[in-house]
C-alpha cells in the first residue's frame, strides 16, 4: 500500500468518526429545533438525494482533474457544513448544511468520498493485495463510526463540540488529500481517444447493485431490533449485546473476505457468501425461539460484509483505469438512490402485511440480486 492509500485511510477515519457521531446526534438535534417526525423523514430523504447527486456529479471533475482535486473540494464542503452548524439554529438551514456535508450515512459509507477513495486505493495498491487493503479500508470506517457513535454519550447537553470536530475533520481531510500525488489533467480529446468500452457493462452492474441496496432498506438494524423486541420481548440490555456482536462479526467478515477471495475467486466469494447470508436471514424470521433467531443473525453477519471489498475490487479491475471514476460514481449513485426508497415502504409492510414481511422481502430480493449478479459477471475477466 502506497503513500496515497495511507492518506486515504487518514481521511476516511477522520470523516467516518464524525459521521458516526452526527448520525446519532443530528436527528435528535433537529427534533429539538422544532422538526416533527414527518419533517425529519423529509430531511433524511433530502440528505440521501443530495448524496446521490454529489456522487453522480463528482465524476466529471475527477475525470478531468483527478480524484485529488475533487476530494479536496468535497472536504471543503464538510468544513462549510460544520461552520453553518456552529452559526445557526434554523432547522432547515441545518438540513441544507447536512446535505452539503454528505451526512446521509448509515452503517456503511456511500457517496462521493467512497467513489473516489476506492479508485485511489486501487491505483496505489498491488493487484494481489487489493482485496485485503479494501477490506481494511472498509473496516477502518466501521470502527471509526462506532467510536464516534459512542462519543455522543460523552457530550452532555451541547452538540457544539461535535460540530467543532466535524469542522476539524474537514480540515484534516483537505490536508490529507492535498498531500497526495498530483495527477496531470486529462484533456477531453485524450479521454475521447481512450474510449469508454466498459460503460454499457457499468450501467448493467449499477442496476443490479441498486436492487441490493433497495432490498437492504427493508432490513436495517433498527427494524431488526424492533422485530426482536416485539417478537420475543427482548430488552434493551439484551439487544445491545446482540448488536455489539453483530458489529464485531460484520467487521470480521471484511477480514475473512481477504482470506477467502484468493482461494475461491472474487466472484464466487462475493456472490456465494452473500447468498448464504440471505438464506440465514430468512432463517432468522422463521425461528420459533429467540436463541435460535440470535444464532442465525450472528451467523449471517459473519458473512454479511464479505461481498463489500470483493465487489469493490471486482469493479475496479473489470474496467479500464481511466474509467474507474465513472464506474465507481455510477454504481455508488445507484445504490444511494435505491437505498432512499425502501425504508418508506417498510412500515407499511410491517403494519399491513406481517411483522416479519420485511425480512422476506429483503432476503428474497437479495437472493434474486445474487443470482442475477452471478449470471452477469461470472465470465467477466479482470485485469
Amino acid at each position: 500500500m502506497g503513500r496515497d492509500a495511507r492518506l486515504v485511510f487518514v481521511a476516511k477515519t477522520a470523516r467516518t468518526f464524525c459521521y458516526g457521531s452526527l448520525g446519532v446526534l443530528l436527528p435528535v438535534y433537529l427534533s429539538e429545533l422544532g422538526l416533527d417526525a414527518g419533517e425529519l423523514g423529509v430531511a433524511v430523504t433530502l440528505t440521501l438525494l443530495a448524496s446521490a447527486a454529489m456522487t453522480f456529479a463528482i465524476r466529471w471533475p475527477a475525470e478531468r482533474w483527478g480524484p485529488r482535486a475533487a476530494l479536496m473540494t468535497q472536504a471543503a464542503l464538510i468544513a462549510v457544513s460544520a461552520m453553518v452548524f456552529l452559526l445557526t439554529r434554523q432547522p432547515w438551514v441545518v438540513v441544507a448544511a447536512a446535505m452539503a456535508g454528505n451526512l446521509a450515512v448509515g452503517t456503511g459509507e456511500t457517496g462521493p468520498f467512497l467513489s473516489l477513495e476506492q479508485v485511489i486505493v486501487t491505483r496505489d495498491t498491488p493487484r494481489e493485495r487489493l482485496t485485503t487493503i479494501l477490506s481494511w479500508y472498509n473496516l477502518s470506517g466501521y470502527a471509526a463510526a462506532g467510536v464516534g457513535a459512542a462519543a455522543v454519550t460523552q457530550l452532555g447537553a451541547s452538540p457544539q463540540p461535535l460540530f467543532l470536530l466535524f469542522l476539524l475533520s474537514g480540515v484534516v481531510q483537505m490536508a490529507a488529500y492535498g498531500l497526495m500525488s498530483r495527477v496531470p489533467p486529462r484533456h477531453a480529446a485524450a479521454r475521447h481517444a481512450e474510449g469508454t468500452p466498459s460503460r454499457p457493462f457499468v450501467r448493467r452492474i449499477a442496476v443490479i447493485f441498486a436492487l441490493d441496496s433497495f432490498a437492504g432498506g427493508f432490513i436495517v438494524q433498527s427494524l431488526i431490533a424492533y422485530w426482536f423486541y416485539t417478537r420475543f420481548g427482548l430488552g434493551l440490555d439484551t439487544l445491545g449485546r446482540i448488536f455489539f456482536g453483530v458489529q464485531v462479526l460484520s467487521g470480521l467478515s471484511l477480514l475473512l473476505a481477504a482470506r477467502v477471495a484468493p482461494r475461491l475467486g472474487l466472484v464466487n466469494t462475493m456472490v456465494f457468501s452473500h447468498l448464504i447470508s440471505n438464506v440465514l436471514l430468512l432463517a432468522v424470521a422463521l425461528s420459533p425461539v429467540a436463541w435460535l433467531a440470535i444464532a442465525f443473525l450472528l451467523a449471517r453477519h459473519l458473512l454479511s460484509q464479505m461481498d463489500v471489498p470483493t465487489r469493490q475490487t471486482f469493479l475496479m479491475l473489470a474496467v479500464r483505469d481511466h474509467e474507474r471514476e465513472h464506474a465507481a460514481a455510477i454504481t455508488n449513485m445507484s445504490r444511494s438512490l435505491a437505498q432512499s426508497v425502501s425504508p418508506a415502504l417498510t412500515g407499511f409492510a410491517m403494519q399491513g402485511l406481517s411483522l416479519a414481511m420485511p425480512f422476506f422481502l429483503g432476503a428474497g430480493l437479495k437472493i434474486v440480486y445474487d443470482l442475477w449478479l452471478y449470471a452477469t459477471i461470472r465470465h467477466v475477466e479482470t485485469s
